[in-house]
C-alpha cells in the first residue's frame, strides 16, 4: 500500500488508521476529503470495500465510517427542488 494509489490516492485512509486516539468525527472528515479526491466515474463501494479488506481493524472508527459509507454509496436521487415539486 503506497501513497497515490487508485483506492486511496492521498494515503489519507492508511494514515487514519496510524493516529492514536482518532475521533469518529476526525475520521468522517477525512472520508470526505478521500471521497472529493477519488475520480468521479470511480466504483466507491468497489473503493470502499478494498479499503476495509486493506485494514481489518474492528472497533477502529474509520472501519465504522467505511462501513456506513458502503452502505451509503449507491445512486444518488434528486431531493427536492423545483423539479423535485413538480409531478
Amino acid at each position: 500500500m503506497r501513497k497515490g494509489d487508485a483506492t486511496d490516492p492521498k494515503g489519507l485512509i492508511a494514515e487514519s488508521f496510524k493516529i492514536d486516539g482518532i475521533t469518529y468525527e476526525e475520521c468522517r472528515s477525512i472520508f470526505l476529503d478521500w471521497a472529493l479526491a477519488v475520480p468521479v466515474d470511480a466504483d466507491n463501494a468497489a473503493l470502499i470495500k478494498e479499503l476495509l479488506d486493506r485494514h481489518p481493524i474492528d472497533g477502529h472508527p474509520m472501519t465504522q465510517v467505511l462501513t456506513e459509507g458502503l452502505s451509503a454509496s449507491g445512486t444518488p436521487r434528486r431531493r427536492g427542488g423545483w423539479k423535485g415539486r413538480r409531478s
